[in-house]
């Protein structure tokens, strides 16, 4: 009995500490890296919606800064984001029997170039995007649309962070 016990904590001692690495509570590595640069996105798209840019780059700082123990600078970061919103969109997804949208959809894409200058392999220029469905009977304003971008932002800079850092 002794000795089994004594063989486990010899493991645990020994091998545990190992595996853990540079890992985080939430699936993603940054390896060495110390600092983040999360560059303003300007909307580029078509339709522009005034305070969607300021609103999405503030998402995806916060995504990082919670998710990690990077710091947030203005440059020269050891992992940058830069990039533009391409498309923000909304479309009818579903119609009345009277001719009008019983349901509408609102689409926003995202393209981002990642640059990671301890490791340039893990470099990327990628488009993300994600949509939210509405009521058709509903103005796309106030609680509306903060509820539309919430969903939105949560998935692309979910995915943004999973492509740069969880390597997804």
């Amino acid at each position: 009995m002794v000795k089994k016990f004594l063989l486990s904590f010899v493991f645990l001692v020994l091998i545990l500490p190992f595996g853990c690495g540079v890992y985080s509570f939430t699936g993603g590595s940054t390896g060495d890296a110390k600092t983040v640069q999360i560059d303003y996105f300007p909307n580029m798209a078509i339709l522009v919606e005034p305070t969607l840019s300021q609103q999405f780059t503030v998402a995806l700082q916060d995504r990082f800064l919670r998710q990690t123990n990077l710091k947030l600078t203005d440059g020269g970061g050891d992992l940058h984001f830069e990039g533009e919103i391409t498309e923000y969109r909304i479309i009818p997804i579903a119609a009345t029997a009277e001719q009008t949208a019983a349901q509408n959809r609102l689409t926003v894409g995202v393209r981002v170039r990642y640059y990671n200058k301890l490791i340039e392999e893990d470099n990327f220029e990628q488009t993300f995007s994600f949509y939210s469905d509405y009521d058709g009977s509903l103005q796309l304003t106030g609680a509306v649309l903060e509820t539309a971008y919430n969903d939105i932002f949560e998935r692309i800079t979910q995915d943004i962070f999973n492509a740069a850092v969880a390597k997804w």
